[in-house]
């Protein structure tokens, strides 16, 4: 199997996460897809294969298996959609079953994920205290109008509101204590946040605790935040993510919750290929 190399949530044709995406008739072995995806480099490689009407589907980080990855999914979505044809497709994956519709927009290929659904939970206020020393952050930094929490999407994230964006732009932590105090706790990744508008919110994401310092593009993090946003009675309409501005990846999320507690949520983007 060939590894085509896709960035995700283009932003005017240009920035994006970059991806792995592997089809093949199966699954390689677990080891060797994790070797693969070690040796990509990238935040996550997606790994899949037929099965039935759809395919089933495995994320690997450069040092662990991750259980959802959106910006994956998206390249994986556009690459069925050039190889297949675009429309929808099933996919199965270790906890969930979703679907990407695979479309072409302005020339460019790219992908809808209907994510897993969503979830969330207050974070104790004790261990907010060790995120906000990680990154050098006070309490009087945070969004008065929206509360820090625990956030999933098909996987766990912690989501950090600020309230300037000053503070989102200054983001920096200790790698290995990030690393260290994330796998404690279980997450994906940190999804720091401000709110410019209801329809517009600026994010950065720390993924140490699978090898990566930050993360130009996170699907599975904004579809986490949306539901969030949605089942606290925040904000239930579309918007749109910027991330990757200060990595010099400028990357473009469009995102549109489901109706519902607890409901899927819609993630769209445009894709590249890498050389």
């Amino acid at each position: 199997m060939n590894v085509q190399k896709l960035a995700s949530f283009t932003y005017q044709g240009d920035g994006g996460n970059p991806a792995g995406v592997m089809i093949g008739e199966e699954l390689p072995d677990p080891a060797v897809m994790q070797d693969i995806a070690a040796e990509v480099g990238f935040s996550e490689t997606a790994f899949a294969a037929p099965k039935g009407d759809g395919f089933r589907v495995r994320y690997f980080a450069p040092l662990a298996e991750v259980p959802f990855c959106g910006h994956a999914t998206i390249a994986l979505g556009a690459a069925l959609g050039e190889a297949f044809g675009e429309g929808q497709y099933d996919l199965v994956l270790n906890d969930a079953e979703i679907s990407v519709t695979a479309f072409r927009e302005d020339g460019q290929p790219g992908a809808t994920l209907v994510s897993p659904a969503t979830s969330s939970e207050p974070l104790n206020d004790g261990i907010l205290g060790d995120f906000l020393s990680l990154f050098g952050l006070q309490r009087s930094d945070l969004d008065p109008e929206i509360a820090h929490a625990l956030i999933n999407g098909g996987a766990q994230h912690l989501l950090l509101p600020l309230a300037s964006h000053g503070a989102l732009q200054q983001m920096s932590y200790d790698f290995d204590a990030g690393a260290r105090l994330m796998k404690a706790h279980g997450l994906v990744t940190i999804n720091l946040i401000w709110r410019e508008t209801t329809s517009r919110i600026h994010s950065r994401n720390a993924f140490a605790s699978h090898g990566v310092y930050e993360d130009p593009a996170t699907g599975a993090a904004a579809a986490a935040l949306a539901g969030y946003l949605r089942d606290a009675g925040i904000q239930s309409g579309p918007f749109e993510v910027l991330q990757g501005a200060e990595m010099g990846a400028p990357s473009l999320l469009r995102v549109v919750p489901q109706a519902g507690r607890g409901a899927p949520i819609d993630i769209s983007g445009t894709t590249r290929a890498l050389a």
